[in-house]
């Protein structure tokens, strides 16, 4: 690498370890793998049980993680991640769960009623989420997410943002890049995996605020903060633990993978010791 570091190329899933006391190890394709000064963890939404696992045991061994399993595991955790930023003070879109199917109709009056969205808790890159125009068919789609035992978010949809959101791509204690992304006609998703366009943006000094206080509430060093622009100020709709860099590196033009490199020289230090805890 020009930087001068060794870097492997490591699939988690691929990994197993020995988890004892005396001397824990992680092993690789029949090869106990040597201690790494830092880990880049990109573990996709499908393995993040057993990924954030193998990260772990990385960490209990020294290694600085990019960013922290437990941190990756609380951004993960939809509602978990949004009851953490309300915490903290940090604007939303109103947004209810509940599981039995007799609060429906108070579910949907609870966010504004129709249009609103459902998501699916488990959903990634747009897909489980549904705009729902009307009442009657907010409660149909409710309805059908329950019958498959799906845990789901409904919340008010923000008319103004026009399909578009501003996602910040914020690295340590900067927001490095941000760019606008623009639904496609006919879908109100903007996720650039469905088929939406960006282009850069310039985003305020309140935006860049929360985008930051968002990454820190989770405990992310490295995040995608997804805000959507309504009347009343930004809105937070989502905190990415991993999120994709070639969109917005190809928007921006900016080299966010050697930023996070420069924020590892920067902070990574032998024998490191977790800020959170697993």
């Amino acid at each position: 690498m020009r930087r001068g570091h060794q870097v492997e190329i490591i699939d988690p899933l691929s990994c197993y370890m020995n988890i004892n006391p005396a001397a824990p190890s992680v092993h690789y394709k029949g090869r106990q793998l040597p201690h790494y000064d830092a880990v880049i963890p990109r573990i996709g939404s499908a393995i993040t049980f057993y990924g954030t696992a193998v990260l772990r045991q990385f960490e209990m061994l020294g290694s600085y993680p990019l960013n922290e399993s437990v941190a990756i595991t609380r951004a993960r955790d939809k509602l978990r991640s949004l009851q953490l930023l309300a915490k903290q003070g940090i604007d939303l879109p109103v947004t209810g769960f509940a599981h039995s199917p007799d609060d429906t109709s108070d579910l949907i009056d609870m966010v504004g009623g129709a249009p609103l969205v459902v998501k699916l808790v488990e959903g990634t890159q747009g897909i489980g989420v549904v705009l729902a125009e009307t009442r009657q068919a907010a409660e149909s789609v409710i309805d059908a997410f329950r019958g498959l035992n799906a845990h789901i978010l409904v919340q008010e949809y923000i008319k103004e943002a026009k399909g578009r959101d501003i996602r910040c791509l914020v690295v340590g204690d900067q927001v490095v890049a941000a760019i606008e992304r623009q639904a496609k006609p006919g879908d109100f998703r903007s996720n650039l995996h469905r088929g939406g366009v960006a282009h850069q943006v310039t985003i305020t000094d309140l935006e860049r605020e929360v985008a930051l206080k968002a990454a820190s509430t989770l405990g992310l060093d490295i995040a995608g903060v997804d805000i959507l622009r309504a009347d009343r100020g930004p809105l937070v709709m989502e905190v990415n633990a991993s999120p994709g860099l070639e969109g917005i590196e190809n928007t921006s033009g900016v080299d966010i993978a050697g930023l996070m490199i420069k924020w590892i020289e920067q902070q990574a230090r032998p024998g490191y010791c977790l800020k959170t805890g697993g």
